[in-house]
This record gives structure tokens, C-alpha cells and sequence, in this order.
């Protein structure tokens, strides 16, 4: 009888005019661990809200129900909406009916489908779409307005690890093996991969500079200062033509890019920087390359979308 129990207990507390924290309170409060779920307790308070007076279940006519009713599919879609991760098993114990309905509801009469969390780098804020949202605009004008010219003059830059070696995970070292053959052994005890932090500069004509950060150093504004100064020499010995108009520099907003002592020496070099503001790691070619001129020309693309989605990120 217990069930009854918290039913009798949640319409007693929505005829007193009750929400539904305010009831699963009160249900922990007298039951703890045995109090039911906020899935179970929205779905009655929504019954009595609808005028439902009996706290037992209904009468069954020997068999489960099977015939999907428009009044039906309205209390599993209330259901899924209250706790949109509720399992199937669960809504149809709540409903009466079996998996195999409840399941034909959810997807042929509902078309819902239950999907994994997509994780992004931070849930973003109404300031932060908007400032994602200007940038795009920005930067996708300045790419229609002479397209040849920006991607002439567009050089971006961006650090990564490379590690010496990859070490061969299980999946990989699988063997065939014979009947009666053991399995390969491998010891787990093997040494750390070693890494090393690297700097790329590329436009879209291939890479510019690759510099190899020295173990124990850490990429200060004024490392990245004298960087820039290899890379300047290095970029006026490649490039074949002189350009009318400043070289477009792009970065994102690490601390050694955005410090003081690295914004002078762009300002010394006479580049224009392209804006970056901050979470736009999804806005950045280095991180969806398919190399070089074409890494760059999928930024029109993604600047697009990220206006269309009014500032929310961009799948990959």
C-alpha cells in the first residue's frame, strides 16, 4: 500500500495548492529513501490536476493495454517532458502498458529519440552569444567583401602537444591467434610518451614557422614577442609579392597573445588583428584544419552558422 500512500500524500498537498519541489520535499521528509521519484510525483500531481480522485491503479481486463489512445500518448509525452532522461521501463510501470507500446509511442507517435549530452567548452551567457554573434558578422564581412584579398592576407597561429610516441592501446595490440593458443601478454608498466609543446604559424599557402618550445621554458608574452619577430623574417622571406594592405593576424585569447608586451610587437609589426573575443575555440581554423587554404575557407561556414545559431556553438 505504500504507493497509495504517496499518492494520497501528493493529492492532499496539490488540493493545499503545493508545487512540486514543495511536495517531494515532504515525501522525503516522511519517507527518505522510500519516497518516490520527482518523475513519479509530477506524473499523479498531473492526474489530480486533471481531475483524477482515485489514488489505485486501474482496473486491468486481464491483459495489458495495448491500444494507443490520444489521451495516452499525452500523459507519456507529460511523463518524458517532467524528466527527459525517465527510462521506458519506468513510464510504462507508470502507465500500465507494455515496453513495446510505450517504446512505438515515444518514436512512431511522438518522433522522440534520446540522445547523449553534447558537451561544449562552457554554457555560454545571453553577453556572450551576442559578442560571438557581432565577431561572426565582423569577420564574415571582411571575408565576402574581397575573399581573394582575405585569404591572401589571412596568417593564423595556435600552440599544440606533440608527443614522441603513441603508446598502443589494448584494442590495437589484439593478435589471431591459434586453438589452445594463449593470449599475447604486454606489460602495463611502460615509460610515460613524452611530449613537447609547439607553436604553428600557417596561411593558406602551407606553414609559415614552426617553433619547438625548450623543456622547462613556458610561452610568456615575451616569448611569444621574440616569436613573432622569427616569424615576421620568416614570413618576408616566403611570400613572393608585396601586399598593399596590412597582414591579417589571427590568434586566440591565451594569455601569452593577449599580454601587453605581445600586442605592442603587433602593433610595432603593423598587422591588423582579426578579432577573437573569448570562447570561440570552435571559431578557430587550427582546430578544424583540412589543411591550409581549405581550413581557412570553412571559416565562412562556421562564422554563418554560429550567426544562425545566434551565438550558441558550432558542431564540428
Amino acid at each position: 500500500m505504500e504507493k497509495e500512500q504517496h499518492r494520497s500524500v501528493i493529492r492532499f498537498l496539490h488540493l493545499e495548492g503545493k508545487a512540486y519541489e514543495e511536495i517531494k520535499d515532504r515525501l522525503v521528509a516522511d519517507y527518505e529513501d522510500h519516497a518516490p521519484s520527482m518523475t513519479t510525483i509530477r506524473y499523479w500531481f498531473n492526474e489530480f490536476k486533471r481531475g483524477r480522485t482515485s489514488v489505485f491503479d486501474e482496473g486491468r481486463s486481464g491483459r495489458p493495454k495495448e491500444v494507443t489512445t490520444e489521451d495516452m500518448v499525452i500523459k507519456i509525452h507529460d511523463i518524458v517532458l517532467a524528466d527527459r532522461r525517465v527510462k521506458i521501463k519506468k513510464i510504462a510501470e507508470m502507465v500500465d502498458m507494455p515496453y513495446e507500446r510505450v517504446h512505438n509511442i515515444l518514436h512512431q507517435h511522438l518522433k522522440m529519440k534520446k540522445l547523449s549530452t553534447r558537451w561544449v567548452p562552457r554554457l555560454l551567457t545571453v553577453d556572450q552569444k551576442r559578442n560571438r554573434v557581432t565577431t561572426s558578422k565582423e569577420c564574415l564581412h571582411l571575408f565576402k567583401a574581397n575573399t581573394n584579398q582575405f585569404l591572401r592576407r589571412f596568417v593564423t597561429v595556435d600552440e599544440t602537444w606533440i608527443h614522441h610516441y603513441t603508446p598502443e592501446t589494448k584494442e590495437q595490440s589484439k593478435q589471431w591467434t591459434s586453438p589452445g593458443e594463449r593470449a599475447p601478454k604486454k606489460a602495463k608498466a611502460v615509460p610515460s610518451a613524452g611530449k613537447v609543446m609547439d607553436t604553428v604559424f600557417w596561411y593558406s599557402q602551407g606553414i609559415i614557422l614552426i617553433d619547438y618550445l625548450e623543456n622547462g621554458k613556458t610561452i610568456t608574452g615575451q616569448y611569444n614577442s621574440e616569436l613573432l619577430d622569427r616569424f615576421d623574417a620568416a614570413f618576408k622571406e616566403k611570400r613572393t609579392l608585396p601586399y598593399r594592405k596590412k597582414l591579417l593576424f589571427h590568434h586566440d585569447n591565451a594569455p601569452a597573445h593577449s599580454s601587453a608586451v605581445a600586442t605592442e610587437k603587433l602593433v610595432e609589426l603593423g598587422y591588423e588583428l582579426l578579432p577573437h573575443p573569448p570562447y570561440l575555440p570552435d571559431l578557430v581554423p587550427c582546430d578544424f584544419i583540412s589543411y591550409f587554404l581549405q581550413g581557412i575557407k570553412k571559416l565562412e561556414y562556421r562564422w554563418a552558422k554560429c550567426i544562425q545559431l545566434k551565438g550558441d556553438y558550432v558542431k564540428k
